[in-house]
C-alpha cells in the first residue's frame, strides 16, 4: 500500500514537471512570434513610408538617406534573428527609420504622422528647443529644433561617448564623424561641450548666460560689501605707504591680474562652473 503510494506521488510529480514544461515552452514560442510579430510590423511600415516619399531640400533627403539604412539594417536584422532580445533590436532600428521618415514628413512641411513609440536609445536624451551656433577649432557647427538649409542632418536623439545628444537638426553629423578614435573623439567632444553645456534640454542656455550670471554675483557681493570696507578706511590709511610702492599688491598680481581674472568673472564666476 505505501508503495502504491509512492508511486503515485512520483507519477504526479513526474506529471506535474511535464506540464510546467510544456507550457514554459509555448509561452516561450508565443513571446518569440509576438516580438517578430511587433518587428515585422515596424519594418512593413517603415519600408511602406520610404516609398511614398520623395524630396529634393537637403534635409528631407538626409533623412530619407537615413531612413534607408535603418530600414537595410533591420531586414538583416530580422533575417537573422532567433531570440526575442534580437527581434527587439530589429524593432528598435526600424523605429529609428521611422523617426527619420517624420523628420522627413517636417522637412516636406506635411503632418510627421503619429507619434512612435519612445527610442531606448534616446531615453533622457531630450529635444532641442532653441537655435545654438558655437566655433569649434575654427569650424562653425549649428543645432536646432526645425531643419533648414543650414541644419540639414536630422538626429531622433541618443548616447554619444557617454553623454546624451538631443534630437533635433544639426550643421553635420559629427557623431558619425566622431566615432573613431584620438582627434575625431576629441573633436566630437568639443562639440558636444560647445552645443549643450550646461543643459542638453535647452542649449540656449550656455556659456554666456553663465557667465553674465556669475559676474553680475561677483558684482552685487561687491556692492554688499562696499560699505562695510568704507568703514575701515581710516585704519588701512595709515598703511598705505607700506603697501603703495609694493606692484604686486596694488595693481598687480592681486589688484586685478590673475586673480581679477579667473576668480572676478573667468573660470570660477560662471564660465566653466
Amino acid at each position: 500500500m505505501e508503495v502504491a503510494l509512492w508511486v503515485v506521488l512520483i507519477l504526479m510529480l513526474g506529471g506535474a514537471l511535464v506540464f510546467w514544461r510544456w507550457g514554459s515552452r509555448s509561452r516561450r514560442a508565443t513571446e518569440l512570434a509576438d516580438a517578430r510579430a511587433e518587428a515585422q510590423r515596424w519594418y512593413e511600415r517603415l519600408g511602406g513610408q520610404l516609398m511614398n516619399l520623395h524630396g529634393d531640400a537637403p534635409a528631407v533627403r538626409q533623412a530619407l538617406a537615413d531612413a534607408g539604412e535603418r530600414y537595410n539594417a533591420a531586414g538583416s536584422q530580422l533575417e537573422q534573428a532567433g531570440t526575442t532580445h534580437q527581434f527587439a533590436l530589429a524593432r528598435e532600428t526600424a523605429l529609428e527609420g521611422l523617426a527619420y521618415i517624420r523628420a522627413a514628413r517636417t522637412a516636406l512641411g506635411i503632418d510627421p504622422g503619429p507619434e512612435l513609440p519612445p527610442l531606448a536609445a534616446a531615453r533622457g536624451a531630450g529635444m532641442l528647443t532653441k537655435e545654438r551656433e558655437v566655433n569649434v577649432q575654427g569650424q562653425t557647427y549649428r543645432a536646432g529644433p526645425q531643419p533648414g538649409n543650414q541644419t540639414p542632418y536630422y538626429y531622433p536623439g541618443g548616447n554619444w561617448q557617454g553623454r546624451p545628444v538631443p534630437a533635433g537638426w544639426y550643421s553635420t553629423p559629427w557623431w558619425k564623424t566622431a566615432l573613431g578614435t584620438g582627434a575625431g573623439v576629441l573633436g566630437g567632444i568639443l562639440i558636444a561641450d560647445a552645443l549643450f553645456s550646461p543643459a542638453f534640454a535647452d542649449p540656449g542656455y550656455g556659456y554666456e548666460a553663465g557667465y553674465q550670471e556669475g559676474f553680475n554675483d561677483g558684482f552685487d557681493d561687491g556692492q554688499d560689501q562696499g560699505g562695510d570696507f568704507g568703514d575701515q578706511g581710516q585704519d588701512f590709511g595709515d598703511q598705505g605707504q607700506d603697501f603703495a610702492g609694493q606692484g604686486d599688491y596694488a595693481a598687480g598680481d592681486f589688484g586685478g591680474g590673475d586673480f581679477g581674472g579667473d576668480f572676478g568673472g573667468g573660470d570660477f564666476g560662471g564660465g566653466d562652473w
